[in-house]
């Protein structure tokens, strides 16, 4: 069975990763998403497990010195990691893992698994950013202007990405994302390995002919 592919997915907060990130497991079965362990409160809708592993500080900081994450930064003073274990055993089952992290935590992933594929999502402008992270409603006006200015210091390493995708038109962009992930699996090192009973197949019976 072939590997999977590990890929970074990272933007500013209200950039629209999520939701496209959603949409794209919806048309595929070969993609997961890990999910992370943070140590901030659940937002209203929010289940443990499935959008988050949700963790006091302790058991964090306890995880850190064990070595059990794959990456894990302090945001908005909460932290945030990346199971490498679970990561690991999704990869040996042959499907390809989207983090969802941010800038600090792509950094030490690429040290620790350098093969992995890297895409950075954008808005429009920053007045769709601002409108966007207003429209949530979920955050005071204090918040917002931090996170404005923390999504320039973001946007600032999307140099370090091999793909970058500008969310204007959601479906647009929706296209461009799943593009990344299907040019990777159409590779040929990982179609020979996917299809090398049929590829030796063609290859006897023309050899037979001959």
């Amino acid at each position: 069975m072939s590997r999977g592919t590990l890929y970074i997915v990272s933007a500013p907060s209200g950039a629209g990763k999520t939701s496209l990130v959603a949409r794209l497991l919806e048309s595929r079965d070969d993609l997961v998403v890990s999910v992370s362990h943070t140590t901030r409160a659940p937002r209203p809708g929010e289940e443990d497990g499935k959008h988050y592993h949700f963790t006091d500080a302790e058991r964090f900081l306890s995880m850190i010195e064990d070595g059990a994450f794959l990456e894990h930064a302090r945001v908005f003073d909460n932290y945030y990691g990346t199971s490498r274990e679970a990561v690991e055993q999704e990869l040996s089952r042959g499907l390809d893992v989207i983090l969802e992290i941010d800038w600090q935590g792509a950094q030490q992933v690429r040290k620790l698994m350098p093969g992995c594929l890297s895409v950075f999502i954008v808005p429009p402008s920053r007045q769709a950013l601002e409108e966007r992270l207003r429209g949530r409603g979920q955050d005071s006006d204090e918040v917002i202007e931090r996170r404005l200015g923390e999504a320039v210091k973001e946007i600032a390493h999307h140099v370090d990405y091999d793909y970058l995708v500008v969310n204007d038109d959601f479906e647009l962009a929706l296209v461009e994302l799943e593009a990344v992930f299907t040019a990777n699996r159409l590779r040929l090192r990982a179609q020979m390995e996917r299809h090398r009973q049929l590829l030796d197949d063609l290859l006897a019976s023309g050899a037979s002919r001959a």
